[in-house]
């Protein structure tokens, strides 16, 4: 099989939010889906090694911040590649609170959703959410950002290894000769020493 036929699928990009407590806490995430319009439910999927869900698992309450396509990359370094486990997920973050007590995230979204889990199934690496929608609002009129816009436009392109010098490296003093060939005769000139005591880059 070739697994990058899963990238067709056309998914969106939000950032999923949770409270323990004290502990607020948030990972990003790229399936949240209405599933019923009467009663308004949504279903969200989250992965089981996230901190947000096991935090969604305890609590049966979740906000959903949908990202937009002015959505900076740093949003998604930071919730998506560390762990509220070990850091302050919501430190330097802007976000406001929905009536359920818990975050949403406010730059670079266009809206956001409350949810209030009335069943969670597991499938497997993740938990897919149940939820009545408790909540919500709309905050500007800019697109959703899909994952296919995310890989295109938001997330840096890989850049070329830096191309290596061709050249010699004294192993006494570290002075680098540069070229292709070190003639046999050569001379290191800060610490005098052979062309046999280099070697290449």
């Amino acid at each position: 099989m070739n697994d990058l036929v899963m990238r067709n699928l056309s998914y969106g990009l939000f950032v999923c939010t949770a409270r323990d407590g004290e502990k607020d806490n948030g990972c990003i995430i790229n399936t949240v889906t209405q599933v019923a319009s009467t009663p308004n439910r949504i279903s969200i999927a989250v992965n089981k090694a996230n901190y947000t869900h096991d935090m969604i698992l305890k609590t049966r309450k979740f906000n959903v911040s949908i990202l937009s396509e002015a959505a900076q990359f740093s949003t998604f370094q930071h919730f998506g590649f560390q762990s509220g486990r070990d850091v302050d997920k919501m430190a330097g973050i802007e976000f406001s609170r929905s009536e359920n007590g818990i975050v949403y995230i406010t730059n670079g979204c266009n809206g956001f959703i409350s949810g209030d889990v009335y069943d969670a199934i597991d499938v497997g690496s993740h938990t897919l959410f149940l939820a009545d929608v408790a909540d919500g609002d709309v905050f500007d009129k800019t697109a959703s950002a899909t994952y296919a816009y995310y890989f295109a436009n938001i997330k840096p392109k890989p850049q070329p290894a830096p191309e290596k010098k061709k050249g010699w490296v004294c192993t006494i003093c570290g002075y680098i000769y540069e070229g292709e060939e070190l003639p046999a005769d050569f001379i290191c000139p800060l610490c005098k020493h052979p062309a046999s005591d280099f070697k290449p880059l």
